[in-house]
């Protein structure tokens, strides 16, 4: 790091800008047509700018001249080139709109190409099917014409999950949007299980259980737009820094819509030692084997004890000992997430220091002793505790103010991705997993790469979102003036990382699933025969390749 980011302080007017975006959980936001998240929560043209003078200032750059995105209205939108069956009527359209909002995911090139007005990849039609029947209906209709099925669950997806390429696009594309799959199916409390369709927002599958006291516990960073199905299509990570950090660690069974219509389900079970499992097919399988339509999740009642701390260090080095530490010693913290000194700053968390956020929750005991013990452990690895950690016990108390500055951050970041865009600022994130051995050398590579890819000024700021026994899953955050050419700017980052991760050892993606963008980099990551097993069973489950082409598979 270079130091520049004392010049970016908390006393700076934008240091409350996350509380710009505060929303209530259950609201029901119109989303922007080219942005992350709410239309209504992207800042006013005055914080926009003082945002952009903000990491000019860090990058030690002068301010650039502040943009627009092209409205809705004048953007343009790939005529579509296919008419609506009579048989799929009442439930399919090609409606401009409809079409130019089911375009693109939410990944800065998304962004940047809806910022410009450009959806000249928007699909040709948009399904939205009330049930099974419906889906079974809309999958013929598209082996037989030859379309291609794109599966729509939030559309936050960051690495082209929900996009095909003009050459994967066949005789058209059809978005289908599971959207209308939103209700609990059946609750068995007593074995701590939900049945609940995969077309269920975040806020919407936390609101109906928490009307019986129980929580899912999985909060990703997408999760007011995202759905079950597309947490379990792309294996997502959530709340949990320990234990359970995959949507894999809450799932029961998996009811799937195959690209032949046939139906797969499997049981709901505790564990079960008869063959490979099938649900291990299922996660993680990005709509190319089926379209996910239901599943039993395991549920837990609502933690009403709670405890944080923020334990600071001087170095990033004494800060990864430590977390190493912690996530070794048994005590399994839900939140483990250490932010180096640039991303404690951009969080609004501390100036000048490496941060570790340590938290701890329970249904049914006060956590202070967990606390106390993850606390001590960081404190002898070098660390000092400014403030004393905060308890909760049932719904009062307040956060500790580390932890409570983080979460606003956190929640608020892909709002600033959107807002920079509008500065001339490319701003964007990668994430990996590695063993903890190989952190050090992995880390001063990757900070190297980047900032060389560049191409110039550049700051590079990683946190860890998870941390296992044998290792951590770094995510790195990176900011550097656009260049005249974005999208080629862009991919030269991504492919020095992607170079750095394979060489390394490391994972092209922890949590952020494959999509398109990762293939080359997944490819040489998973072993052959495996990759040979994948395409015979896409040859069985869709045997006219038909589902979401050119994810995990060609």
């Amino acid at each position: 790091m270079t130091g520049r980011e004392a010049d970016f302080g908390a006393s700076d007017p934008l240091a409350s800008l996350p509380g710009l975006w505060h929303r209530a959980a259950m609201s029901t936001p119109v989303r922007s047509h080219w942005a992350w998240g709410a239309a209504d929560h992207l800042p006013a043209p005055t914080a926009r700018a003082a945002l952009g003078a903000q990491v000019a200032g860090l990058l030690g750059v002068a301010p650039g001249a502040s943009r627009e995105a092209v409205v809705e209205a004048e953007a343009f939108v790939r005529p579509g080139c296919l008419e609506v069956p009579d048989s799929l009527r009442d439930f399919c359209t090609t409606d401009r709109g409809v079409r130019l909002r089911h375009t693109y995911g939410r990944s800065f090139l998304d962004q940047y190409r809806g910022f410009l007005g450009d959806f000249g990849a928007a699909p040709d039609l948009v399904a939205t099917p009330p049930d099974e029947a419906a889906l079974q209906a809309v999958l013929a209709h598209a082996r037989a014409a030859g379309w291609a099925v794109v599966p729509w669950g939030g559309g936050t997806s960051v690495v082209g999950g929900v996009e095909c390429a003009e050459h994967q696009r066949r005789a058209g594309v059809v978005c289908v949007d599971m959207g209308r799959f939103d209700q609990v199916l059946a609750l068995d409390a007593h074995s701590g299980l939900a049945h609940l369709q995969a077309g269920m927002l975040g806020p919407q599958v936390e609101a109906a259980l928490g009307a019986h006291g129980l929580t899912l516990r999985h909060f990703p960073q997408s999760f007011e737009f995202s759905t079950l199905g597309g947490w379990l299509a792309t294996r997502a990570g959530g709340h949990f820094a320990t234990v359970y950090t995959h949507i894999d660690d809450l799932t029961a069974g998996i009811r799937m819509v195959a690209g032949t219509g046939a139906v797969w389900e499997s049981r709901p079970l505790p564990g079960s030692g008869a063959g490979p499992a099938p649900d291990r097919w299922v996660l993680g399988s990005e709509g190319a084997l089926g379209i996910i339509t239901s599943a039993w999740m395991r549920v837990r009642p609502r933690p009403p004890f709670k405890g944080s701390a923020g334990v600071h260090f001087a170095t990033f080095e004494a800060a990864v000992e430590a977390a190493r530490v912690v996530a070794q010693s048994g005590l399994f913290p839900s939140n483990c997430r250490l932010l180096d000194p640039m991303e404690a700053r951009l969080a609004f968390v501390a100036s000048g220091a490496a941060v570790l956020l340590l938290g701890f929750e329970a249904a049914d005991r006060p956590v202070r002793d967990a606390l106390e013990a993850a606390v001590a452990l960081a404190v002898a690895a070098g660390g000092t505790l400014p403030r004393p950690p905060a308890l909760k016990e049932g719904e009062g108390g307040q956060r500790e103010a580390s932890a409570a500055s983080w979460r606003q951050a956190f929640l608020s970041g892909p709002y600033l991705q959107s807002t920079l865009i509008s500065q001339g600022i490319l701003a964007d994130t990668f994430e990996t997993a590695c063993n903890w051995s190989a952190f050090a050398g992995l880390d001063a590579a990757l900070r190297s790469a980047v900032e060389a890819a560049a191409g110039g000024p550049c700051v590079v700021g990683c946190r860890f979102t998870h941390v296992y026994p044998d290792g951590p899953a770094p995510y790195y955050t990176y900011l550097t003036p656009m260049a005249a050419d974005v999208p080629a700017q862009w991919h030269r980052i991504k492919a020095a990382v992607g170079a750095v991760l394979v060489a390394h050892g490391a994972t092209i993606t922890h949590h952020h699933a494959v999509g398109r963008t990762h293939r080359p980099w997944y490819d040489q990551e998973r072993p052959e025969p495996f990759a040979a097993a994948l395409r015979a069973a896409k040859a069985v489950l869709d045997p006219t390749h038909m589902l979401n082409p050119g994810v995990l598979l060609d």
